[in-house]
């Protein structure tokens, strides 16, 4: 399996400051090539935001630098990926959270990170940043941690309520700003010639599914630049469509 990566990133058209953050690479390990991507949606007091989400991103790049290598020498598990991960939640939970004591300010960021293998993803999510898989449809791999999220779960609220109603931006969690944290984790096989992205929520909250995967699918996503380009007309809709938030995206594309 080969991998060609692309991220782009918008500050959109109402915010003075770009508090998402995000990184995507193609690394070289005992067992094959594999991709990793991390996207951080920051938020925060004093435009603080940015600090957060930058710090969840480093902490997760030097797992890849750091811990990868080490790891991929024997069969990788999904135990030992989720477990790595969770640590690096913890520990810059506490991180952030000291800074924004220290500052006097509130601060957190969601999180969500990917590693695709030869064979296999794994993701971890909190909050409400998103991975789609992308291939003969567009398929959430995630699921938010938000109230209307946990409402529509709960069979109290439908998805189109969900849509308008004035909560749906309200976190159950995110890093820096929850006493303790609970990621979600995901794993699958992975696919051919199929598209994987990473999505702040200011990427998807004006356009649909379909639009996504019309602009996304597989066959028009052959090179880094066709990637960018089109990631970066869906990221021109959205703030055609007055999305008010950063617009962020990160996609690797199989083949």
């Amino acid at each position: 399996m080969n991998f060609i990566v692309s991220a782009d990133t918008d500050v959109g058209i109402k915010k003075k400051t770009n508090q998402d953050s995000l990184s995507v690479k193609v690394v070289n390990t005992p067992m094959g090539r594999m991709a990793f991507a991390v996207l951080c949606d920051g938020m925060g007091g004093l435009e603080k935001g940015e600090v957060a989400s930058a710090t969840a991103i480093k902490a997760f790049s030097s797992w890849v630098t750091e811990v990868l290598p080490a790891l991929s020498s024997t069969p990788i598990t999904a135990d030992s990926i989720r477990l790595g991960w969770q640590n690096i939640v913890t520990e810059t939970n506490e991180k952030i959270k000291l800074y924004g004591k220290r500052n006097g300010i509130k601060l957190g960021t969601t999180a969500v990170i990917m590693l695709l293998t030869q064979t296999d993803y794994y993701i971890m999510n909190v909050g409400d940043s998103r991975a789609y898989e992308i291939f003969t449809e567009t398929q959430q791999l995630t699921n938010d941690q938000t109230f209307v999220a946990r409402e529509i779960a709960l069979g109290r609220m439908t998805p189109q309520q969900a849509r308008v109603d004035k909560r749906r931006n309200i976190l159950l969690q995110c890093i820096g700003a929850s006493e303790k944290v609970y990621p979600d984790f995901f794993t699958g096989t992975l696919k051919k010639d199929a598209v994987y992205m990473l999505c702040s929520d200011g990427f998807r909250h004006e356009i649909t599914p379909q639009e996504i995967f019309d602009r996304l699918r597989p066959d028009r996503m052959t090179s880094r630049e066709l990637m960018s380009k089109n990631t970066v007309e869906l990221i021109e809709l959205n703030k055609q469509r007055r999305e008010t938030d950063n617009i962020s995206a990160a996609l690797v594309r199989t083949y």
